[in-house]
């Protein structure tokens, strides 16, 4: 089947079958390499992207059925400017190996324009097999105080 997609601000043309999903869409067919697949059950969040301003797993959602623009950890930033949530964790150091990274980033933004008071609940269906946890509430409560209109 034939579909389009809007993916960080650019729309894509992609024949697919109908059980691609959407993170083997990305990585696959797009080379849109942030979204980890990690699991491929939805158990542990490297897949995480925004669909409509909305946190999925890429890994549980049939492509096919996205209808809203895809915002995926490289449409964040800027050749110029990190987004305030990648600034925040590169200033806390909230990575080590770096896998879990970008499904991270994406939740802690939603997490920060949600207005989101228990960060470690909301960011609790993202592994990281490092444990850099206390680093990571610590990016995303930086990013909270530096500009909660993200």
């Amino acid at each position: 089947m034939d579909i389009s997609l809007e993916i960080n601000g650019k729309t894509e043309h992609l024949s697919v079958d109908p059980g691609v999903t959407l993170l083997d869409a990305l990585r696959e067919r797009l080379d849109i390499t942030g979204p980890k697949k990690g699991c491929d059950r939805g158990q542990c969040g490297a897949c995480t992207v925004h669909v409509g301003g909305r946190t999925v797993l890429s890994c549980l959602t049939l492509v096919a059925t996205v209808k809203q623009p895809v915002t995926t950890v490289e449409g964040l930033s800027t050749p110029d400017r990190l987004h305030p949530v990648q600034q925040a964790f590169v200033d806390s150091d909230a990575l080590q190996c770096g896998f879990c990274t970008p499904g991270q980033i994406m939740s802690a933004v939603a997490a920060v324009r949600q207005g989101v008071e228990d960060v470690r609940e909301f960011m609790s269906g993202n592994i990281c097999r490092c444990a850099a946890y206390p680093n990571i509430v610590a990016a995303v409560e930086q990013a909270r105080q530096a500009d909660a209109s993200l």
